[in-house]
């Protein structure tokens, strides 16, 4: 120690003070003495209960990393249970201090997701773990506030409504205590505007075209004196990999082990298309002028929920016991959708009193979502009857399953131009299109599915017919 009066050490928050005479009478007097330091707090925010029975969830995206600032309702991570995305939010303002998790791990409901350094003055609740740790130096950051008693919506929402010149006071907010979230935005978009259009289509591997250039053979002599090429072992150094069953492919295991238990009933028919082909040609530029792409799904929709009408016992449900059956006063209509993240059903609500123009609004809002993995658990629960629209990709016949606790299912082939004969034996050029249905044969018998597909066929091939039964 350097002999001087007094030496001083001056530190942020701490201030230490070394005299002369300490040292010679220390076994009488202090050696030091602090100022007073207030202590922050690590709040240990835990993943809370996102409803529909959800223990575990899949993180899928952090928006914040340690040492970062955050504010009340912004945005910490996007989780993906077996049902929905969810956008988790913050309760405090405060400094990200500790991830519990990695992308793509497991988190469990109750349990810490992030530990968060908060003002000690300002207290936090007391259902929340909370941690005393020493007072650390570090820059003052500034929070973004929420003033007044405006509407409750993250950073990423308002910047949505922004960008689309939506005051947030007119949207009807769905969330917890009537938070906007994105999805009551695009709801609003589509009910104003129409605006949402469906995503782009995934690049598909298309088989090449044959050559139109036929290539010259040689002949059968010479063919017999080419070589055959010595096979050698092929060498591959590729290694097996093991992963959990996560997402909506958790979601897929969990039904079909209860389809299993269901008595699937098959019948399959063909759909002459020409006309609906024609009418869909002459209403796509108004549907175009309304924001909205419509394709041949709102028709198959609208008709099977027309049909529905008349057959009940197929938009109804069977209780596990077999004792009872529901008939759905609803006709939410799911469609099979194949995204990024796997096979997902959302479903079109109260399709019996929607137009067809609002149905493809509506399918149009589902398909951008769910390209973008943000359908919310509304869209994906709920469901009374489903149609899978497997010809997009391929194929002609399906065996559909069905999707408890649903009791009807169907899935369309793709469009194809065939040969067909008319009522005076003429060979013209027909639209045809293949359907398959399966059914719970405990509570459908065959000719019930039968007259069900003869009316939705009736309508599709005349389509001009729906008019006489909308209502």
């Amino acid at each position: 120690v350097r002999s001087c009066s007094s030496i001083r050490f001056v530190k942020s928050k701490y201030v230490c003070v070394f005299d002369k005479s300490a040292f010679k009478f220390s076994h009488q007097q202090r050696l030091f003495r602090t100022s007073a330091v207030s202590c922050g707090q690590i709040v240990q925010f835990k993943l809370s209960d996102i409803g529909e029975g959800i223990t575990e969830v899949t993180v899928k995206e952090w928006y914040i990393k340690e040492g970062d600032s955050v504010s009340q309702f912004d945005s910490i991570c996007e989780v993906q249970s077996d049902k929905a995305s969810v956008t988790i939010t913050s309760r405090y303002d405060g400094i990200i201090r500790k991830l519990h998790y990695n992308l793509d791990e497991i988190a469990y409901v109750g349990k810490p997701l992030v530990d968060i350094e908060i003002d000690a003055s300002k207290g936090v609740a007391p259902e929340e773990d909370v941690v005393e740790t020493p007072a650390m130096s570090h820059e003052e950051h500034t929070h973004q506030e929420i003033k007044g008693h405006k509407t409750l919506a993250t950073p990423a929402v308002r910047r949505l409504a922004m960008e689309n010149n939506i005051k947030l006071s007119e949207v009807v907010g769905t969330g917890k205590d009537n938070r906007i979230l994105k999805e009551d935005i695009l709801n609003y978009l589509a009910k104003q505007t129409g605006a949402i259009l469906p995503p782009s289509p995934k690049a598909e591997i298309i088989p090449p075209l044959p050559k139109s250039e036929t290539v010259p053979t040689a002949p059968k002599d010479k063919a017999r004196k080419i070589p055959v090429p010595v096979s050698r072992p092929i060498v591959f150094s590729g290694k097996d990999k093991t992963e959990p069953i996560t997402g909506f492919h958790k979601a897929m295991v969990k039904t079909m082990n209860a389809a299993l238990k269901i008595p699937h009933f098959g019948y399959c028919d063909e759909i002459d298309l020409t006309q609906l082909v024609q009418l869909r040609e002459e209403m796509k530029p108004l549907a175009q002028i309304r924001g909205i792409k419509l394709s041949f799904m709102p028709f198959f929709i609208k008709a099977a929920s027309l049909g529905l009408l008349q057959y009940p016992i197929l938009n109804a449900s069977l209780d596990e016991s077999c004792q009872n059956v529901t008939y759905k006063a609803s006709h939410n209509i799911g469609v099979a959708m194949d995204t990024e993240q796997g096979l997902i059903v959302p479903n079109v609500k109260n399709v019996q009193v929607c137009s067809v123009f609002e149905i493809a609004s509506e399918l149009n809002r589902l398909q951008a979502l769910g390209s973008a993995g943000q359908l919310g658990t509304n869209d994906l629960t709920g469901g009374t009857f489903t149609l899978s629209n497997i010809g997009t990709i391929g194929g002609t016949y399906a065996k559909p399953v069905i999707v408890p606790p649903e009791v009807a299912i169907g899935a369309l082939g793709k469009i194809q131009i065939l040969p067909r004969f008319n009522g005076k034996g003429e060979v013209f050029k027909a639209q045809i299109m293949n359907v398959s249905w399966s059914a719970d044969h405990r509570i459908i018998d065959g000719a019930t599915m039968a007259r069900f597909s003869n009316l939705w066929k009736s309508y599709l091939e005349n389509p001009a017919s729906m008019l006489l039964d909308l209502k």
